[in-house]
């Protein structure tokens, strides 16, 4: 599809701080946006739909990912979260460069939907700094650090099938990064 150039991936294990290196990034540079996930969870109060989410009903998620309107999905804690195929195909016509934070299986199956996509990885510095931050967190039992410490190897051996590797050392400079990789590829020419 057209514009694919400007459709950013971004996956690494919990604990990278991916989230905090992308909202870095958006604060420093408007021009770059992500997307609004969809989810069936209830509204909470302050929200606002189609700006913290779109919120649909669990039956109106289900037909649009039957119908293939979203790319990716996940279900949590009961509640639908995914990407509307709408979302992210209005960022590629306006050429807008758009920012994907997703689980690894959700990063691939973009890729194969749009090969022109950019997936980028970010690396923790070490096992052991990625075994700190998620200990200096405090909210999550020893079950639940191993059980994350496990997922995160075999998320960093998947991390072959993606684009581009950043390391997750200092915020700035990870944030700064990514960005040099967003502007590299949007200054690319355009596929035929």
């Amino acid at each position: 599809m057209k514009g694919e150039k400007y459709l950013f991936v971004v996956s690494g294990p919990s604990g990278t701080g991916k989230d905090t290196v992308v909202a870095k990034l958006l604060g420093s540079h408007p021009e770059i946006e992500k997307t609004v996930s969809a989810t069936t969870r209830t509204m909470r109060k302050g929200e606002v739909n189609g700006k913290n989410y779109h919120f649909l009903t669990k039956e109106q998620f289900e037909t649009a990912l039957a119908e293939g309107n979203i790319v990716e999905h996940t279900c949590y804690c009961e509640n639908y979260y995914g990407t509307l195929r709408s979302e992210v195909e209005r960022h590629m016509e306006q050429q807008i460069p758009v920012i994907l934070v997703i689980e690894v299986e959700g990063a691939g199956n973009i890729k194969r939907m749009y090969p022109g996509s950019t997936t980028i990885f970010v690396m923790p510095p070490d096992m052991k700094e990625l075994e700190h931050r998620l200990r200096y967190r405090g909210t999550e039992a020893e079950e639940i650090i191993q059980k994350r410490l496990r997922r995160a190897e075999t998320e960093i051996a998947r991390s072959a099938d993606y684009d581009e590797h950043v390391v997750n050392d200092v915020v700035d400079t990870c944030a700064e990064e990514i960005y040099s990789i967003i502007q590299k590829r949007i200054a690319e020419p355009d596929a035929e």
